[in-house]
């Protein structure tokens, strides 16, 4: 490993007009002394796909469609798991969840499961039942981590669908309980991003023309002081960073020119393909991390109630309207194969940390990525078996290649208050937590 003599900060930026732009972790950060003294922050991505899961259904329990047949580390892929095959050596999935929270605690809350879900997802909370000023959740486990660990960018919110609304939504529950995941109290719900120009300029910033040649001169600057390895690991950097400026401009462009788009109230920034904008935002996120802009992630995949048609998946049926099955069993497969679809664009995102070196190691070893629901059957707003897995080794903290199966009736919080141990922040309980799972 080439070591210079010029020791950088992992908090260096290159800077030009109205241009930040993080680094990469360089050889030239690293203490002379050792080159492994210093180890690459654990990163947390917290990411919500809504309204339950096909599997979560008797039928779908019986036909394993998202939780496998067998426990430990010798068990084989479920339907809707099957696009993490790959993956393997880092993925745990944890079966047998619920979310009592997001029930109904007084009758006049019945029925408002789609108002309290996602407020539940990463806060443990029961949401009170009110509009504007006097909502009341919880404090979400990624603004946990988030104060614990300060960086220029304090954490990313990120959604690929936002409606809009605000006010009472309906059953008296503020809107803002299903349209954020994150809490940086309880009071204080954070707001979603779901234009990806406004995700890159909270990221690299605003200047008049591209960041890179804003910052060219400080890039050049740079690259004199750097060894080999690190003007390539640089230069690497640098061009994803142009080519995801050069794909938003293009949507930009697009939509602007179109006389008709698929998804008209949405910003120039936003695709009309959804699968697209996903990939988009996952892409910015990788970058997040990889500079330490960020180490801490939200991403709400959808909204409870959307009507979009994922077409890629194969099925031309809306989505709130097949998760709305009937316990019929064919509906309940087609719904497993939306369920598989939107784990593929996971896959996406975990293939591309772990193609982003990282210290002794990528960006998936140093990170943990829980993905899942706050429902289990959607049909029957139900919050039992709940689809959940963890993916990444945390930083060795999580060994990955398990199945674990937890005992009927078993919070939610058990699986937060986890990840908060594995991420060492200092907690004995959360929310309605009985104790911590063996992961």
């Amino acid at each position: 490993m080439f070591l210079t003599r010029k020791h950088l900060s992992r908090r260096d930026l290159l800077r030009g007009a109205g241009a930040s732009i993080g680094l990469p972790l360089l050889d030239s950060m690293l203490p002379a002394a050792s080159s492994h003294s210093q180890r690459p922050p654990v990163r947390l991505a917290c990411i919500e796909m809504v309204h339950g899961a096909a599997g979560s259904t008797d039928e779908g329990a019986r036909q394993h469609y998202w939780s496998p047949a067998q426990e430990g580390d010798d068990f084989r892929w479920s339907y809707s798991l099957q696009p993490l095959a790959p993956l393997r050596e880092y993925v745990t999935v944890v079966s047998g969840t619920e979310a009592r929270a997001a029930e109904s605690a007084t009758p006049s809350e019945g029925g408002a499961d789609h108002f309290r879900s996602s407020a539940v997802f990463l806060t443990g909370a029961h949401a009170k039942q009110v509009t504007g000023s006097g909502v009341i959740n919880g404090i979400s486990i990624d603004q946990l981590y988030a104060q614990q660990n300060p960086t220029r960018v304090p954490s990313l919110q990120l959604c690929a669908e936002n409606i809009g609304l605000s006010g009472s939504c309906a059953f008296e529950y503020d809107c803002v309980y299903s349209q954020t995941i994150s809490w940086a109290s309880p009071t204080r719900p954070l707001p979603m991003r779901v234009n990806p120009r406004v995700v890159f300029e909270q990221l690299f910033g605003t200047a008049s023309v591209s960041v890179l040649d804003a910052s060219a001169d400080d890039r050049a600057r740079l690259r004199r002081t750097l060894g080999a390895s690190d003007r390539a690991r640089l230069d690497q950097h640098l061009d994803e960073i142009r080519d995801l400026e050069h794909r938003i401009q293009a949507i930009e462009l697009a939509n602007a020119s179109a006389e008709h788009r698929e998804r008209y109230l949405a910003p120039l920034g936003v695709p009309d393909s959804w699968e697209d904008h996903v990939r988009l935002m996952f892409d910015l996120q990788v970058f997040a991390f990889a500079s330490d802009t960020t180490r801490v992630s939200a991403f709400k995949m959808s909204h409870d109630t959307s009507l979009r048609i994922f077409r890629q998946s194969g099925i031309s049926t809306p989505f709130h309207t097949l998760s709305h099955h009937s316990e019929r069993p064919q509906l309940i497969a087609d719904f497993a194969k939306i369920n598989r679809y939107h784990v593929e664009q996971v896959r996406y995102f975990l293939q591309r940390m772990k193609e982003t070196p990282d210290g002794d190691g990528n960006l998936l070893d140093h990170s943990l990525v829980l993905y899942g629901s706050p429902m289990g059957d959607s049909h029957l707003h139900d919050h039992r078996r709940l689809p959940l897995f963890i993916a990444g080794h945390a930083g060795g903290r999580l060994r990955g290649n398990l199945h674990r199966v937890c005992p009927d009736g078993t919070p939610l919080a058990n699986v937060l208050l986890t990840i908060l141990q594995k991420l060492n922040v200092d907690r004995a309980r959360f929310a309605d937590s009985t104790g911590a799972i063996g992961i």
